[in-house]
């Protein structure tokens, strides 16, 4: 079956950078598409970015422009570089694969059907 675990979480200051990877059991191309979800206790699961097998990305405007999702389909991980950190940012963040109906990848978690444990992303002042 397919895993997806994920690392390179932490603690960092505002403005600060982290990144952010996922590793999956088998090859990610076996999915239409792959995503960051992040969850605040007693929040919604916000989808932050997601990048399809060619290449096609989405990214949530609250983290537009800071934000990069990136795939290595030779080593079956996928990348998210953050920079410019926020306190608003602080989360689990969740790598998620999925294969849902229509034209390239939505940002909503009920796309996906394969999710990892998370990691711990902290930003504080």
């Amino acid at each position: 079956a397919q895993r997806l675990v994920e690392s390179g979480g932490g603690s960092v200051l505002v403005g600060g950078s982290l990144r952010l990877s996922c590793v999956a059991s088998d090859a990610i191309s076996n999915y239409k598409c792959m995503a960051w979800i992040r969850q605040v206790p007693g929040k919604e699961r916000q989808g932050v970015a997601a990048i399809d097998l060619r290449g096609g990305m989405a990214v949530d405007n609250s983290v537009l422009g800071r934000f990069t999702v990136s795939r290595d389909k030779n080593k079956d991980t996928l990348y998210l570089e953050m920079s410019n950190l926020k306190p608003d940012d602080t989360a689990t963040y969740y790598c998620a694969a999925g294969a849902g109906p229509g034209a390239g990848c939505r940002l909503d978690p009920q796309y996906y059907s394969v999710w990892g444990q998370g990691t711990q992303v902290t930003v504080s002042s």
